[in-house]
């Protein structure tokens, strides 16, 4: 059961990293394959290392809210998954512009802001007690292997599927929480 947990929270934190993925294959077709490798391997490694240092954090404290940390699990997921889901629905106006989002700079900010929500996710890894390593692993390489096919084929996936895999993303944070708290109230 936990590894379809981790799964699962590796699944629905991947997927604002596929939709940037999916637009950013979209305004630059034909670029050579190791520089979109580039989007691929950095959003993996940040969405696992954002979590683990929530975890650091979640660690510390788990002891001390242990009584209600079931509530605080189902929050951030719920807000998280929430959040995606908002931006799916309001939609995006990013047009390609003239940045590069495989240069290294900007490459760096993307893979940053498209984790962040993972490092609040981290907290409950130590709430929920999860092996950490073996989750952490999961997350990236799951965003790796997401990521890889979504900037490589984004010019045959088309926008509409940016937008979806942030709905499903959400759904599934949204129900990861849920989940959490009704094993937690029910037993």
């Amino acid at each position: 059961m936990l590894t379809a947990s981790a799964f699962l929270l590796a699944l629905g934190l991947s997927m604002d990293a596929v939709a940037v993925s999916i637009s950013s294959g979209l305004c630059r077709p034909g670029e050579r394959f190791w520089r979109l490798m580039r989007m691929p391997l950095a959003f993996g490694f940040f969405q696992a290392l954002m979590p683990f240092i929530g975890w650091l954090g979640g660690a510390a404290v788990v002891k001390h809210v242990a009584t209600w940390d079931h509530w605080l699990a189902f929050a951030l997921l719920a807000g998280i998954g929430g959040k995606m889901l908002w931006e799916a629905w309001k939609g995006g106006d990013e047009e390609c512009g003239p940045a590069d989002p495989f240069a290294w700079g900007r490459l760096t900010v993307l893979a940053i802001a498209t984790s962040i929500d993972a490092l609040a996710a981290g907290l409950t890894i130590a709430f929920i007690d999860l092996p950490v390593a073996f989750t952490l692993a999961i997350i990236g390489g799951t965003t790796t292997a997401l990521c890889l096919p979504a900037v490589l084929l984004a010019g045959r996936l088309g926008e509409r599927w940016a937008g979806r895999a942030e709905i499903l993303g959400g759904l599934v944070l949204i129900g990861i929480g849920a989940k959490i708290l009704v094993d937690h109230l029910g037993g």
